[in-house]
Formats: structure tokens, sequence, C-alpha cells
């Protein structure tokens, strides 16, 4: 048996999340000792790895309520755990997306920043310096 210390140490969680997630039922095999302090056995553990990771994924913790107790109502509600996973995996597969345009885009500021100090090209960066034209061309190019 875990408490909510080690568990949040070993998910990299904090304490605060850990009770969290508990007290809002996301833990359904949470045991509580005499002095009803919370008790973590591993499916304990399993059900908490599986909240961070959807909570990760962008889903709320009323959503994820819903998935553990379909999941506690058993096989009958795969068709409906299943819908809502597709549904995260696309929010998911979306902000990754996001992501990698954000990516991209810094990654051509450096390489610009790289050839300004290289003298390779003027300074355009710095907006104290830009005339009107300028602005307007920028707001183009983004």
């Amino acid at each position: 048996m875990y408490t909510v210390k080690e568990v949040a140490k070993l998910l990299d969680l904090t304490e605060h999340t850990v009770r969290y997630y508990t007290d809002k039922g996301l833990v359904p095999s949470l045991q509580r000792d005499k002095n009803n302090n919370r008790l973590f056995d591993q499916q304990s553990i399993n059900w908490l790895r599986g909240a961070k990771h959807l909570k990760q994924s962008g889903m709320s913790v009323e959503a994820i309520k819903t998935y553990v107790d379909l999941c506690l109502e058993g096989e009958s509600t795969i068709p409906q755990r299943y819908e809502i996973l597709l549904e995260q995996r696309d929010k998911a597969l979306a902000q990754l997306e996001e992501a990698k345009q954000r990516a991209e885009f810094m990654v051509n500021k450096v390489e610009h920043y790289r050839d300004i100090m290289n003298h390779i090209v003027p300074d355009n960066m710095n907006p104290g310096t830009w005339s009107k034209n300028d602005i307007q061309e920028k707001a183009h190019q983004n």
C-alpha cells in the first residue's frame, strides 16, 4: 500500500492533485486506513495513471469521471468508452498539430535571428525600428 506522498512521487503528480482526483471519484478502488488516510494499491495507482493521461490529453475531470463510471459498469459500456476516447484522441491530435505549427514558427524565428547575428540580413525584428510599411508587410508574413 502506498501513501498520497508516495503515489504523487511515483506518478509525478502533486499531492494536491492526487487528493483532488480521489475526492472527485476518479479512483474507485481507493482504500483508507483507520485514521481515514488514503491508501493506494496497484489498482488505485492504475486508475490514477489513467486519469493523469486523460487529463493531460485535455479531458475535463467531469468527463474522466464519466469514463470511470462507465468502466465500473462493465463491458456493456465499451462502445461508449470507445467513442469518448475517439473524441479525445481527435482533440489530442489537433493539439499536436497546433504545437507543431508553433514549433515551426519558433524554428523559423531562431534561424532568422541567427542570420541577423551573422550579418546575412539586417535586424528587421525590432518593432521599435519598423516603419508603417514594414508593419503591413509583417502582417502579411504571419
